[in-house]
């Protein structure tokens, strides 16, 4: 087994360098102080006034500024191109839950590299945390105490079906797909149940839900998809 470089019982937050926000990144480290960056991600967060614990990734997005401000051995270079810098520092990560920024606005492109690799799975279950919504692989089955009206999103990134309640639309016999039936915009009752027939869904639900979001993706899991586990420090930066 590959040996993880950042490796904890905290929930971590892993910064990209897509658009982030003082409130997105205020509200992720209040819930997951342990910072680090994917490649230019580091940017990101010593522009906020914050030191990740690592940089993970091949480093072609790194400034030069960046690099020489953060001590050697924090940053961690990983040469092979056939990843993005999300999968490489994910990979590397074990902790609880990974709350992942800066994957999400800017580029459509970048965005759905990140949401490619989030349905992917990984040994630490990941969210995307965005400017309105959450977004996460459905691994396991999970309650969310949705309201009435609330949209929740369900796209399939690979052939999949699952079972719901509480959904305006229910999922359950539906053979879901990227090319075929996808579920967006469906509506919730009240509380929403969710579980998966195979891996490759992903939910989107409002930004509001992301405590009862981490809480779910902690659960334990269920083979066969089944995500792991890890996390680190926040530290500020020296004057």
């Amino acid at each position: 087994m590959t040996s993880k470089i950042v490796q904890t019982k905290d929930p971590v937050t892993l910064v990209g360098g897509g658009d982030l926000t003082q409130s997105i990144l205020d509200e992720a480290v209040a819930l997951a102080p342990t910072l680090v960056a994917a490649d230019g991600g580091a940017d990101r967060v010593l522009s906020f006034g914050l030191r990740p614990v690592a940089v993970i990734g091949d480093l072609d997005s790194l400034s030069p500024t960046a690099g020489q401000s953060l001590p050697d051995d924090s940053i961690h270079h990983i040469a092979e191109q056939e990843t993005t810098d999300f999968d490489k520092a994910l990979r590397m990560i074990s902790a609880p839950i990974v709350l992942a920024v800066g994957f999400l606005g800017g580029r459509v492109d970048h965005q759905l590299a990140a949401l490619h690799v989030l349905s992917k799975g990984h040994d630490s279950p990941c969210l995307l945390l965005g400017a309105t919504e959450v977004i996460f692989h459905l691994s396991h089955p999970i309650a969310l105490p949705t309201r009435e009206d609330d949209v929740v999103s369900l796209f399939p990134l690979q052939p999949t079906r699952g079972t719901s309640t509480g959904l305006e639309w229910p999922i359950d016999g539906l053979e879901l797909s990227p090319m075929g039936q996808i579920g967006t915009s469906n509506r919730a009752l009240g509380p929403v149940t969710l579980t998966p027939g195979a891996a490759g869904l992903l939910v989107i639900v409002p930004r509001r839900l992301l405590q009862d979001v981490i809480s779910a993706l902690m659960q334990d899991r269920v083979l066969p998809l089944d995500v792991r586990t890890t996390r680190a420090d926040r530290q500020k930066c020296q004057p």
